[in-house]
């Protein structure tokens, strides 16, 4: 039987979520932990990979720290962002969060309606003298800059944070009956601190398949993924698994 789980993410800021309900309808404990933290690169790191923000006429986004960590790294190294500048984001969410540092306005900003930056791609064609970087972590795939280069836009990648993983006490029990994963890293993250450790009856559930290919390549069995037609969100996905589980005994 599943009692507890980790959940390699933040505690829910409210206390009306999808978890506490599953607390109370299955009777297991969340422990919300993550197994990965990131770090900016600082200025120095930076300029090791040859890279002039100002050189380039727009950036695009992902999420919000690649934000945060854009115009931490422009202020550490006394860089002026224009006006001028353009925006290009993943969802309007990560272009709203924008308005923390910069006077927002429609014409210099550009997001995602489907969270996919492939429709970003007419607006990007009606600007072809644009120069595009975009910030990333250490860990990326690199699949979005190759989407890109086969509509031949050519995007710089900046990297400037890393994803490094969390320690854990050497004599901390780990003995958790759920497993729940959202990134790739947080998969390396776990055989990292626990290289010894076998997964045996311990269910793993993960989000995205980024995280389920990295995952089994770590030799590692995924019981549970999303997004799915079925379970759009991973705690559906947890719930539809808890229900059957109680359901069988």
């Amino acid at each position: 039987m599943i009692k507890r789980i980790l959940v390699s993410q933040p505690s829910p800021a409210t206390e009306h979520n999808p978890y506490t309900e599953m607390q109370q309808r299955y009777g297991v404990q969340f422990d919300f932990r993550q197994l990965i933290h990131i770090e900016g690169l600082c200025a120095k790191e930076f300029r090791q990979q040859h890279i002039n923000p100002l050189d380039y006429t727009a950036v695009l986004f992902s999420n919000r720290l690649a934000i945060d960590h854009y115009f931490r790294l422009c202020e550490e190294m006394r860089l002026k962002v224009p006006d001028t500048m353009h925006y290009y984001c993943i969802s309007e969410a990560v272009g709203n969060y924008l308005q923390k540092y910069i006077q927002y306005r429609k014409r210099k900003v550009f997001f995602s309606e489907h969270n996919k930056f492939e429709d970003l791609l007419p607006a990007m064609n009606r600007r072809p003298q644009e120069k595009y970087m975009m910030v990333l972590s250490d860990v990326h795939n690199g699949e979005t800059i190759s989407m890109f280069a086969s509509h031949h836009i050519e995007i710089k990648p900046a990297v400037m944070y890393r994803t490094v993983a969390a320690e854990w006490a050497k004599d901390e029990p780990f003995d958790y009956d759920m497993i729940v994963l959202f990134t790739p890293s947080g998969a390396s993250a776990l055989r990292k601190n626990f290289p010894d450790w076998e997964q045996g009856k311990t269910v793993i559930a993960c989000f995205g398949e980024a995280t389920a290919h990295a995952l089994e390549e770590a030799g590692l069995r995924v019981d549970i993924k999303a997004p799915t037609d079925k379970h759009p969100s991973i705690t559906m996905a947890i719930a539809d698994y808890l229900e059957k589980e109680n359901a069988s005994v």
